[in-house]
C-alpha cells in the first residue's frame, strides 16, 4: 500500500490552491481547510441495523474501544471509535466481518439521511459501488421495498455484491451499465415506470477525499474537471427522467469544484425550469452543512441553489462532499 503523503495541501497543485481559497470566506477558513486536509480521517462506522441493534452493536465494541454517537438522538447507528487502531484493526474486527457495521465515512452519509428512502419505495442507486450507500439505504428501509444498486464495471460490481451480502441487503438487485444507458433501456421497456426515490452519487474528480486519498490535491485537472460536469449533466438528465412526478432525487459528489457541483443543478433549471424544484436539506441538528453558491468565475447559478449543501472538512472533522435534493414536479425530456 501506498506511504500517505504527509502534508498532502503543502503539496498541491497551485491551481488548485487557488480555487480553494476562492471557495472559502477568508484567510483563516482556508488555514483550516488545510489542517483538516493533512490530518487522518476519524475511524466512522456505521451500524447495520439489519443485522443488529444499536444498542446490542456498542454494547459488544465498548468491551475492546471508545465509542462516540455524534447525532445519538436523531441517528445513534452513527459511531466513531475514538480510541487509538492499529492498522486495519476496523476492517479485521468480527462485528466487521459478520456485517455488523459498515465501515463508513460521515459526510459520505449525509446524502441518504437527506434522501431518507423508506420500506414503501422503489429506489434507484444509479453508480452504487462499493456499495456504502446502498447498504445505508437497505438498513433504513428496513430491507423492505426494492433497490435497483447499478454501477459499470465489473471490478466494482464484485465489491458491491460482497458489501450487500455481508450486510444481508436482500431487497436489493444488482444491474451492470452505463447509468444513463439504464435509464434510457428502462423507458423504452416501460414508458410508465418510474422510481420513487433516486440517489445519483455522481462520478467525481474526489477533490474532498484529500483526507483519504492525499494525492487528490497534487493532480488536479480543471480538464478532468470539464469533462466529469458533462457526464454529470447527462447522467442526472436520465435519472431525472426515469423519476415519478413528486419523487425526490438526491446529487450528490465527493468534490468542491462548482462545475460539478452547482453548474450541474443550475444547468438542469436553465433547460427544465418547470421540471424540478429544490428542496431544503435536513441534516443532523449539530452538523454543519454551508449554502450553495450562486457565483463562479463570473458565471452566475440560479439562486435557488443555495438551498444546496456544500460540507467542508473544517466544520465537522469530515471529508468534503456536496449535496442537492431535487423534486420532480413536471415531466422532462
Amino acid at each position: 500500500m501506498p506511504q500517505r503523503i504527509e502534508n498532502p495541501m503543502s503539496k498541491a497543485h497551485p491551481e488548485f490552491i487557488e480555487r480553494m481559497k476562492a471557495l472559502l470566506s477568508n484567510e483563516r477558513d482556508y488555514e483550516l481547510f488545510c489542517e483538516y486536509c493533512n490530518k487522518p480521517t476519524v475511524n466512522a462506522i456505521r451500524c447495520n441495523t439489519i443485522k443488529i441493534s444499536v444498542k446490542e452493536l456498542k454494547a459488544r465494541l465498548e468491551k475492546k474501544w471508545k465509542i462516540l454517537q455524534p447525532f445519538k438522538k436523531e441517528y445513534p447507528e452513527i459511531m466513531v471509535v475514538e480510541s487509538n487502531l492499529l492498522p486495519g484493526e476496523l476492517g479485521k474486527a468480527e462485528e466487521h466481518i459478520l456485517g455488523y457495521y459498515y465501515i463508513q465515512e460521515i459526510s459520505s452519509m449525509m446524502p441518504i439521511l437527506a434522501l431518507k428512502p423508506d420500506e414503501n419505495d422503489i429506489f434507484l442507486d444509479i453508480a452504487a459501488a462499493p456499495g456504502s450507500k446502498t447498504t445505508q439505504s437497505a438498513a433504513m428501509m428496513n430491507n423492505k421495498g426494492t433497490i435497483i444498486a447499478n454501477d459499470l464495471q465489473i471490478s466494482r460490481i464484485v465489491s458491491l455484491s460482497t458489501n450487500l451480502q455481508r450486510c444481508a441487503a436482500t431487497n436489493t438487485i444488482i444491474t451492470q451499465m452505463d447509468g444513463r444507458e439504464l435509464c434510457k433501456k428502462l423507458n423504452n421497456i416501460n414508458p410508465k415506470f418510474r422510481f420513487d426515490k433516486i440517489l445519483v452519487d455522481a462520478p467525481c474528480s474526489g477533490e474532498g477525499t484529500i483526507r483519504s486519498s492525499p494525492r487528490t490535491a497534487l493532480n488536479f485537472s480543471e480538464n478532468i474537471i470539464k469533462t466529469l460536469g458533462g457526464i454529470q449533466k447527462s447522467l442526472l438528465i436520465k435519472s431525472l427522467q426515469v423519476l415519478k412526478i413528486n419523487g425526490e432525487l438526491v446529487y450528490s459528489t465527493c468534490t468542491h469544484a462548482p462545475e460539478e457541483n452547482e453548474a450541474v443543478i443550475s444547468h438542469i433549471f436553465e433547460n427544465y425550469p418547470e421540471g424540478i424544484k429544490l428542496e431544503d436539506i435536513k441534516l443532523p441538528l449539530n452538523f454543519k452543512a454551508r449554502q450553495g453558491i450562486t457565483e463562479w468565475k463570473n458565471i452566475k447559478f440560479h439562486k435557488d441553489v443555495k438551498k444546496c449543501a456544500r460540507i467542508y472538512p473544517q466544520d465537522n472533522d469530515t471529508e468534503g462532499f456536496f449535496i442537492a435534493k431535487l423534486k420532480k414536479v413536471g415531466e422532462i425530456n
